[in-house]
């Protein structure tokens, strides 16, 4: 998951990733918001602000580290969750999944008005578009749809991309209305 936090000075927006907790920073998170790493973690789905605030706080100590979490106070719409590329792919493969279950006769066109908003809820939404329209297109209904893994490289703490294109959404797909997939650990 991806914490994109936008500073209040009117800067550029900056993201966060999660994964990129180290075993140390996240049991360190756990004593400071009193929640289990599972807590902070499924609570991101719901873009819990503590889990949120304690994260960005925590990655950001690695290049200030003098930085306390009472120092660290953001407004609460400073900072918004967004799916990384390896979450898009397993949501949209779940989603699929589940519509032709649900609804074996399901088409094409019904699988991408189901799946429509999910870009604006990505970190990176081209890559979402792209994951959409190949689960979208004419093929084979038993053939699974596209998955794969992270980017090639190793991920950094803060990310740079622009902002993720919200536009097409009041609500995204990580709010707490959507289904979450199942963890994979």
């Amino acid at each position: 998951m991806i914490i994109v936090y936008t500073p209040d000075d009117g800067g550029e927006p900056e993201q966060y990733d999660a994964r990129l907790l180290l075993t140390a920073e996240a049991s360190m998170l756990q004593k400071v918001i009193d929640q289990t790493w599972a807590d902070i973690k499924g609570g991101l789905w719901d873009e819990d602000i503590d889990g949120m605030r304690g994260i960005v706080w925590i990655l950001k100590k690695r290049t200030t580290p003098e930085l306390r979490f009472s120092d660290f106070n953001p407004p609460v719409d400073s900072m918004v969750t967004r799916m990384d590329r390896r979450e898009i792919e397993d949501y949209v493969a779940e989603a699929v999944a589940n519509l032709r279950e649900v609804t074996p006769d399901v088409t094409l066109e019904q699988l991408a008005f189901a799946l429509r908003k999910i870009p604006s809820g990505a970190a990176d939404p081209e890559h979402a578009r792209r994951v959409v329209e190949e689960a979208t297109a004419a093929r084979g209904k038993d053939e699974a749809p596209p998955g794969g893994g992270e980017a090639d490289g190793e991920p950094s703490p803060i990310l740079t991309s622009s902002e993720p294109d919200t536009s097409t959404s009041d609500s995204s797909p990580t709010s707490s209305t959507s289904p979450q997939p199942t963890s994979t650990g």
